[in-house]
């Protein structure tokens, strides 16, 4: 098998800009490692620019897709994207909430966090950033983003090009040891996916139908709206308080003998079934998280509201 360090030599460029693409396309596959190795072995500052400019190029390429996509499907695709999402317990909230706050500016840092990246492009799509401010900070994003890897690079090209040098020494083991270590980093994030998960199943959930049916009896409870950011100018479901889902207990001024729904947008529920979980251990124990979240309740409602127009129409 020829040399890796030959390989990053003849073809290192063309790896960096399909491994970058493939990353930012979506799959788990770390490109960093790549643009450190490049660093290192690149022979002159035309080489290293070379692969900057291609590693930009190819978050550009990717980086518009989920803009486009973004745009044309909105909350649908943001739902696909964290249910495959290694982090999909808080990937919307986070993404969400990073969004209300800066804006397109999260696009500068973005792809220095696992999994924001497309999430990030996607809601600036949906939001309906202009396409020139969107690709001023993408670019700016990923220059800062792919130069940083390729300067770490250079920097320790000591420490790196042993790494590298040992890796094409053993040269299909070294792939191999590559490819076991990519493969250990899915497994874990899974596997801690899945203890989170599971731990949460004790955590009751309610249905909208249900939740419907105790509001029209008259035991209605208290609804508690954790998703991220500035929500009085964002629909939600009819008296629900929005909170912090970290803050403290003590803070929310809920009484012992509440009956208490919490709401997110999450898939699984997941931050509604933290809380809840929180507040069962505080002694609320009449905490349900809602089936489904916010989404559930807005196709209910607009299930509902069809229906009324239906039945006016076939009145009239």
């Amino acid at each position: 098998m020829q040399n890796l360090q030959t390989l990053l030599h003849s073809y290192g460029n063309w790896v960096v800009f399909l491994n970058v693409l493939v990353e930012q396309a979506g799959l788990p596959i770390p490109s960093y490692p790549t643009l450190l190795a490049t660093g290192a072995v690149s022979s002159g500052p035309v080489g290293w620019i070379s692969a900057w400019m291609l590693a930009t190029l190819a978050c550009w390429a990717a980086d518009s897709a989920w803009y486009w996509a973004g745009g044309r499907f909105g909350d649908n695709l943001l739902r696909m994207i964290c249910k495959v999402s290694l982090s999909r317990d808080s990937c919307i909230r986070q993404t969400q909430s990073r969004f209300l706050r800066v804006g397109v500016f999260a696009l500068l840092v973005s792809k220095f966090l696992p999994g924001a990246g497309a999430l990030t492009n996607v809601m600036n799509g949906y939001a309906g950033t202009a396409y020139r401010r969107f690709v001023v900070f993408e670019l700016l994003g990923a220059l800062i983003w792919a130069g940083s890897g390729l300067l770490l690079g250079a920097l320790f090209s000591d420490a790196v090009g042993r790494v590298v040098g040992l890796l094409g020494q053993y040269g299909k083991w070294g792939l191999l040891l590559l490819a076991v270590l990519l493969a250990l980093y899915v497994a874990v994030r899974a596997v801690r996916r899945w203890l989170l998960v599971r731990s949460l199943r004790v955590v009751p959930r309610l249905s909208i139908g249900e939740l419907l049916q105790w509001q029209a009896a008259g035991r209605a409870p208290v609804v508690i709206d954790v998703r991220p950011g500035d929500l009085e100018s964002m629909p939600r479901i009819p008296g629900a308080i929005v909170v912090d889902m970290h803050a403290p207990v003590s803070d929310l001024g809920l009484q012992g003998e509440s009956r208490i729904v919490v709401y997110c947008a999450c898939p699984n529920e997941i931050s509604a079934a933290r809380l809840a979980a929180r507040l069962r251990a505080e002694g609320y124990g009449d905490t349900w998280a809602l089936l489904g979240g916010y989404e559930a309740w807005e196709r209910e409602v607009q299930a509902a509201r069809g229906l009324s127009a239906i039945e006016d129409a076939g009145g009239a």
